[in-house]
């Protein structure tokens, strides 16, 4: 039961990375302790499967401690090779919004799945299911001892994931081999996650539940225009999934509530319609229920008889509204992990761990994460090739 490389982890980065190095004459095993490969391809994008954006190749758009760490592989394998092999598979797409590409037609994630098995059986790649690892021990080579009986390789690849979404099989598994030899690894927290807060935000935020608006989301530095969504726990949307990245405990969000419109939006109505009320202004910008239920906080009264100074703080208040979450909804509804591998531990060439020759570590194990919008994707394939090419 001799390999080349075992690949622990069939999703996307594991499945690239066999495809790569079974290509270049390896004899590739990936194990996977799911029924079935690519569980996260499977529901990405409600099944049309948002595989890539072609944005992605920017790593200002990946969050890591090592911010630097990512240009290697995007720049070496950008979106536009993985986009050529789904052409060269036939398999159409569109751009969506903010350079997201879809596959299209219904359960067209089947057809990336199935793309990336045809690929490593054309490599000669073998792939194991319902495939549990006991054990990864290393002496001239690595032992990987399973459920299916035990395999060895000159190289071993985890690409067993983050704790995300652990309906889906999602485990500690990479941390854990990380810890036994010694990869250090950076503290990891949910991302791209639906925010709660407390109760008494939530008391004016759960009548709005299912209500979304336009905003530009900002914290730690980084802003995102896009939709916000009310739910009954507190915000969602993509705005806040892409803020909840950046996020840490106790700070806070910052919301522009009207993000196409000026400071003087209320005091540029005055001479046209003095007798307006603010909500009756801000409806034209947003859903009569959520102009209804943030007018209580700004001032009463027909714009008519307040000072233009006063309507333009009001102004500035829902252009800078400030709100602390007191979580998230944790890795059970987050779609990817911030943190894991530290990326100072491995070679931005290749990705292996630097004190462990041999082993290698590529995907949302990595401390690499990217921006809602098929980034993550991306770094997938982009680290699983880079991999591919030295395992």
């Amino acid at each position: 039961m001799k390999y080349d490389s075992i690949i622990i982890g069939a999703g996307a980065a594991g499945l690239y990375c066999a495809l790569h190095a079974g290509r270049r004459g390896r004899r590739v095993l990936v194990l996977e302790h799911n029924a079935e490969p690519g569980a996260k391809i499977l529901i990405s994008g409600g099944g049309r499967c948002n595989f890539t954006n072609i944005n992605a190749g920017d790593p200002t758009r990946y969050i890591s401690a090592n911010p630097h760490f990512a240009r290697s592989a995007l720049t070496r394998h950008p979106p536009s090779e993985f986009i050529a092999l789904t052409t060269k598979h036939r398999i159409a797409h569109y751009e969506k919004t903010l350079g997201q590409l879809f596959c299209e037609g219904a359960r067209a994630s089947q057809k990336i799945v199935r793309m990336l098995l045809d690929e490593c059986a054309q490599a000669g790649v073998d792939i194991k299911l319902n495939c549990r690892v006991r054990a990864v021990q290393r002496g001239e080579r690595f032992d990987v001892d399973t459920s299916l009986g035990a395999f060895t390789a000159e190289t071993c690849i985890i690409a067993t994931g983050g704790l995300s979404i652990p309906k889906l099989g999602a485990t500690a598994f990479a941390y854990d081999i990380a810890k036994q030899f010694a990869v250090p690894i950076v503290k990891t927290r949910p991302a791209l996650v639906p925010l709660t807060f407390s109760e008494a935000d939530l008391a004016w935020m759960r009548p709005l539940s299912g209500v979304s608006a336009p905003v530009v989301a900002s914290c730690g530095g980084a802003s995102f225009k896009e939709a916000a969504l009310f739910t009954h726990r507190g915000l969602s949307g993509p705005a806040i999934l892409q803020a909840s990245s950046y996020w840490t405990v106790e700070e806070d969000i910052r919301l522009d509530w009207l993000p196409d419109a000026a400071d003087d939006v209320f005091a540029a109505r005055k001479r046209e319609r003095p007798r307006a009320q603010m909500k009756t202004i801000l409806a034209e910008h947003m859903s009569e229920r959520l102009a209804t239920a943030l007018s209580q906080r700004l001032p009463e009264g027909a714009i008519g008889d307040i000072k233009d100074a006063t309507l333009i703080e009001a102004a500035r208040t829902l252009k800078a509204w400030r709100l602390t979450p007191s979580g998230t909804e944790g890795y059970a509804k987050a779609e990817v992990t911030v943190g894991g591998i530290d990326t100072n531990a491995l070679s931005q060439q290749t990705m292996e761990a630097r004190a462990v020759r041999g082993l290698f570590f590529v995907g949302e194990a990595v401390d690499v994460t990217g921006w809602l919008g098929g980034y993550n994707f991306q770094w997938a394939w982009s680290s699983g090739w880079a991999a591919g090419q030295s395992c």
